[in-house]
């Protein structure tokens, strides 16, 4: 499990991550960022990736926030992904109008490639993937709802 604390001048994020929701029992119901959206995207991706995800942040209830939550997740996947582990990783997302490929390999080198309709949520993927170690791809095949089409993403 992982916890880390991350204070900018912007923002306060505290975030707890377990690869198995059981090692966090208070997970997914442990989300509060002050931005329902992103709480929705975080319990969403907590949920479907059986992980156990506690995030508790303030401040600036937009770029930065949203920003700060995506490098503290990334820096705590990086510290509980085991270095000897399924390296690689793919799906494609049906939710309502959105399709959506993602493909990730965890293996240490940052990159992100992707066009999620919404800016701050590719900046969000972007951070992720620096942040975690990771090449991460996403596809959106079609989708006409940006939410949609940001949480087939997740």
């Amino acid at each position: 499990m992982s916890a880390i604390r991350r204070t900018t001048r912007e923002t306060d994020i505290r975030l707890e991550l377990a690869l198995a929701a059981s090692d966090n029992p208070d997970a997914p119901a442990g989300i509060d960022t002050g931005d329902r959206f992103l709480d929705h995207m975080l319990e969403t991706l907590a949920r479907y990736g059986d992980l156990g995800l506690r995030v508790r942040a303030t401040g600036d209830l937009h770029h930065h926030l949203v920003e700060d939550v995506a490098i503290t997740l990334g820096a705590a996947f990086r510290e509980v992904i085991p270095e000897k582990c399924a390296r690689y990783g793919a799906a494609t997302i049906p939710m309502d109008d959105a399709l959506v490929q993602a493909a990730v390999d965890v293996g240490g080198r940052a990159f992100y490639g992707g066009a999620l309709p919404d800016g701050l949520y590719d900046h969000f993927m972007r951070s992720l993937a620096d942040n975690a170690g990771w090449t991460l791809h996403l596809v959106v095949e079609r989708g006409a709802d940006k939410h949609h089409v940001v949480e087939a993403g997740f």
